[in-house]
């Protein structure tokens, strides 16, 4: 930093600590702070929805592999004991639909998924320091504003000996004043259009993200029907009925049973 930029801040560091005394008075746009205080809930919006997204997509191949190492196992038990059993070819089926699942996802979901959500997310989030950065710099422009105004009132109501005073107070009055008010209109222009944008630009993400739930929904009911027809009809109307419950109930009770599981 250079002499003058460190003298700048410690001038602004002062005026803040007058300004907190009383010494100093503050300016205080409404305007701007309705405009600021929207931005900043938008900021938080969407970085806490790039955070879920990226949180989703990792969630979805979680799942997918998890759903995959679990019909591994399956596959496991019923062939053990009887690879030709309705149980063993139902288990062999849905190992092999999952792992279409988990593939289609690493396929077929991931790079849509950045494409759609996760890049326009990021470029949008990429725009909150550039505008944060206007927003710092208007802020240090209203204290040199505050501070040579306060200057200008002092000297106006206590008059110098040196003529000259009065006039370069006035100067740097209405240059600084100048330099904030087009930083301060400037952003209470241009932060509700950035705000008006969030809709139109994230409709397509929006549409892209119910899109591939529901691709993803209809293959996983396509590929878990075919599996279902390893089983007789009657297993549905059991489920219905809440015999199947009772069936593993019943089962649980055998186990308990069994000297080596210690239930007596």
């Amino acid at each position: 930093m250079s002499w003058t930029g460190f003298k700048k801040t410690l001038n602004r560091a002062g005026t803040t600590v007058l300004q907190k005394t009383g010494q100093i008075e503050r300016t205080v746009d409404r305007e701007f702070a309705d405009e600021e205080s929207k931005y900043r809930a938008y900021e938080k919006e969407c970085q806490a929805l790039q955070k879920d997204s990226k949180n989703y997509n990792d969630a979805m191949r979680a799942m997918t592999a998890a759903q995959a190492r679990l019909a591994e196992t399956i596959e496991t038990f019923y062939g053990a004991s009887d690879r030709t059993s309705d149980g063993a070819m139902a288990s062999h089926a849905f190992k092999s639909a999952v792992e279409d699942l988990d593939g289609g996802i690493q396929r077929e979901l991931d790079t849509p998924y950045r494409t759609t959500i996760m890049e326009p997310l990021g470029k949008m989030n990429a725009y909150f320091p550039v505008v944060n950065e206007h927003i710092t710099k208007r802020n240090k422009k209203l204290l040199d504003y505050d501070a040579a105004r306060s200057k200008l009132r002092k000297i106006i109501e206590k008059p110098s000996e040196d003529p000259t005073k009065l006039p370069k107070a006035q100067q740097e009055h209405d240059d600084a004043k100048e330099v904030f008010e087009l930083l301060n209109d400037q952003l209470i222009a241009e932060l509700p259009q950035l705000l008006d944008l969030r809709v139109p630009y994230f409709d397509p993400s929006f549409e892209a993200m119910i899109r591939m739930q529901c691709k993803f929904a209809e293959e996983g009911y396509e590929k878990m029907s075919a599996v279902q027809r390893y089983f007789a009809d009657s297993v549905r109307d059991d489920y219905a009925a809440g015999q199947l419950d009772a069936q593993v109930e019943g089962v649980l009770q055998e186990m308990r049973e069994l000297s080596i599981c210690g239930a007596n």
